[in-house]
């Protein structure tokens, strides 16, 4: 068995997000982390066909953030996880969101960890 761990990481999007009136107004930059801990029957040999597809998860998550406004950080991170874990081959995943431009001083967000 081949472990590896598959990132993407900093994927800055534009979408509806939160409770309060000012998010509900117009979209805001969301930063979306994710970290999939994958496992292989052999290690991959150089081969595309071999790996999970980040391509289709960035793609993915872009179709996801278009598709609605979110209240919660969480649900996001959880819908974002499910993506990931659409691939059997993802064993966990780590999904982590910022809005970043909240606060002046500081980035607010969440994370959650999931399994198939």
């Amino acid at each position: 068995m081949a472990e590896y761990t598959i990132l993407l990481e900093g994927l800055e999007v534009a979408m509806g997000l939160g409770i309060h009136p000012h998010e509900r107004a117009a979209p805001q930059r969301i930063r979306i982390d994710v970290a999939m801990a994958c496992a292989y029957p052999e290690p991959p040999g150089d081969r595309i066909e071999a790996v999970v597809d980040y391509d289709f998860l960035r793609e993915q998550i872009h179709a996801l953030v278009k598709s609605r406004h979110f209240e919660l950080q969480e649900t996001l991170c959880d819908q974002v996880a499910a993506l990931a874990l659409a691939d059997r081959r993802v064993a966990r995943v780590r999904v982590r969101s910022m809005k970043l431009d909240i606060y002046p001083d500081a980035r607010i967000g969440c994370e959650v960890v999931r399994s198939g």
